[in-house]
C-alpha cells in the first residue's frame, strides 16, 4: 500500500498506508444507522478478536463476498446441513481468517439479528439506544487515555449475549461503538475532530 503524507494531522493509529488511512478518514467515527451495515461492522469486529483491525479491514471485502453481502436474513435461512458445507468451503477460503468459531459466529450472529427483527426490534435503534441514540463526542488528547471499554460497551456486550450474539466482548463492542460513530474517538488534534 502506498503511504500518504499530505501533512494533514490523523489520530496515530492509522500510520500512513493508504488504506488505513482512507478508512480512519472516511469511515472511522462516522455514524451508522442502517441496520444491516451495522450488523456486518459488529460481524467484521468479531472478526478482529486477537487480531490488528487492519488485518480484517484488507479483507473485508472477501467476507463480504463469502458471506452474502452479510445479509443477515440470507445467511439465516441457509439450513444447518448447508451450513456445514458452507463452513467447510470458508474454512478453506485464504481471503478470510480460517478460524471455524469465528466463521460460525457470522451464523450465529444472522440467526440473533432475525430473531429479534421477528420480536419487533429493529436493529438500529437497539444498538444506538446504548448512547441515547445520538454520537457522543469525547475530547482524548492521546491514544492512552482512550479506554479499551467503557459502562456502554460492557452493557451492549451484555445484552447482545443475551441476544444470542456472540465475539461480543465489551472490547470489540467499544471498537464497535468507536467504527460506527456511536463514539466519537478521533483525537482532539486530529483533524477529523468536529470542533464545532
Amino acid at each position: 500500500m502506498a503511504a500518504i503524507n499530505d501533512g494533514k494531522e490523523r489520530c496515530p493509529w492509522c500510520g500512513d498506508a493508504e488504506d488505513y488511512v482512507h478508512y480512519h478518514d472516511t469511515v472511522w467515527g462516522v455514524p451508522e444507522y442502517d441496520s444491516q451495515q451495522l450488523f456486518a461492522k459488529l460481524c467484521l469486529d468479531g472478526q478482529q478478536a486477537g487480531l490488528s483491525w487492519i488485518t480484517i479491514l484488507r479483507k473485508q471485502k472477501a467476507y463480504e463476498e463469502a458471506f452474502l453481502g452479510f445479509n443477515p436474513h440470507k445467511l439465516s435461512a441457509i439450513t444447518d446441513n448447508e451450513r456445514l458445507a458452507f463452513i467447510e468451503k470458508q474454512m478453506g477460503n485464504a481471503g478470510i481468517v480460517r478460524n471455524r468459531l469465528k466463521i460460525e459466529s457470522i451464523f450465529r450472529n444472522a440467526d440473533a439479528f432475525v430473531k429479534l427483527e421477528r420480536e419487533g426490534v429493529n436493529f438500529s435503534n437497539y444498538l444506538w439506544g446504548f448512547v441515547g441514540g445520538e454520537p457522543r463526542v469525547n475530547a482524548f488528547a492521546s491514544m492512552s487515555d482512550v479506554p479499551a471499554e467503557t459502562d456502554e460497551s460492557k452493557a451492549m456486550s451484555k445484552a447482545l449475549k443475551k441476544a444470542g450474539f456472540n465475539f461480543v466482548g465489551p472490547t470489540i463492542c467499544y471498537a464497535f461503538m468507536q467504527a460506527v460513530g456511536m463514539v466519537n474517538d478521533h483525537l482532539t488534534t486530529c483533524f477529523r475532530y468536529p470542533n464545532e
